[in-house]
């Protein structure tokens, strides 16, 4: 009920980029958020997801964050498991537009899960470095032998608690850091203030469900009243952080 409410409130407060008075928001609007090329990469996305879907593969799951809305057992078939914790088809490509528009070259992924995401950043620059971090070794040990097939190879999987693995990161910097595994107030701004100090000026930080809950919400509005955020662009599932410093401070609604 929580979530239906809070989209019909985005709808209401949010605009297209005719509301946008920020050129680099504006472009980034009408330019990648917008734009309608249909990429090869897309067909990728589609053909891995729908491979998932028919999978009758199960795994043991040990889950760190909030767990699911919709599968509460330990052992979960893979095909439940994309519809309900995966990135969607939209999300997915989205963020290969995100990764190509900003040329990332450098990306943390909280919450490898089933590896769309991942995926995604992967094929938008090849020549990328990405970690992603899971918590789950039976689900990483899965994504990874599926990635292994398709021959991915800039991709380096680590398994561990967020909390733990974060401090022990070797990158000084990343370009994008995609939080999108524990879904929790308190521990999502555990780890943005914990990953701060691994942003630049042109890091890109990119947060999932951040509508997913009330306390989620509560850690988004916290997040965009940081003094070192500049501009953030709310897409209701996805929120984009921005950190340039050349940018006065404003907060976008855009609808997708």
């Amino acid at each position: 009920m929580y979530q239906i409410i809070a989209y019909i409130e985005f709808l209401f407060n949010s605009t297209n980029q005719h509301g946008v008075h920020s050129p680099f928001v504006y472009n980034f609007v009408t330019k990648c958020l917008y734009n309608k090329v249909k990429y090869t990469a897309y067909n990728d996305f589609k053909t891995y997801r729908n491979r998932l879907k028919s999978s009758n593969d199960t795994l043991q799951i040990v889950d760190l964050g909030e767990g699911s809305k919709t599968l509460d057992s330990k052992t979960r078939k893979v095909r439940q498991m994309v519809k309900a914790s995966s990135s969607s088809l939209k999300e997915t490509k989205l963020l290969y537009r995100v990764t190509q528009y900003f040329n990332f070259n450098t990306i943390l992924e909280l919450g490898s899960s089933l590896g769309m995401g991942s995926y995604a950043f992967a094929l938008a620059n090849k020549f990328s470095k990405i970690t992603t971090i899971e918590g789950c070794l039976n689900t990483l040990e899965y994504t990874k032998s599926k990635f292994n097939k398709l021959k991915v190879e800039n991709i380096n999987f680590l398994n561990g608690e967020f909390a733990a693995v974060i401090p022990n990161l070797k990158e000084e910097k990343f370009d994008c850091i995609y939080f999108d595994g524990h879904h929790n107030k308190n521990a999502t701004l555990q780890y943005f203030e914990a990953l701060l100090p691994k942003a630049h000026n042109y890091s890109v930080f990119i947060f999932d469900d951040i509508y997913w809950s009330k306390g989620m919400t509560e850690a988004w509005e916290l997040i965009k009243a940081h003094e070192a955020v500049t501009v953030t662009v709310d897409t209701f599932h996805l929120g984009f952080v921005f950190f340039r410093k050349e940018q006065a401070k404003q907060h976008f609604k855009i609808r997708l």
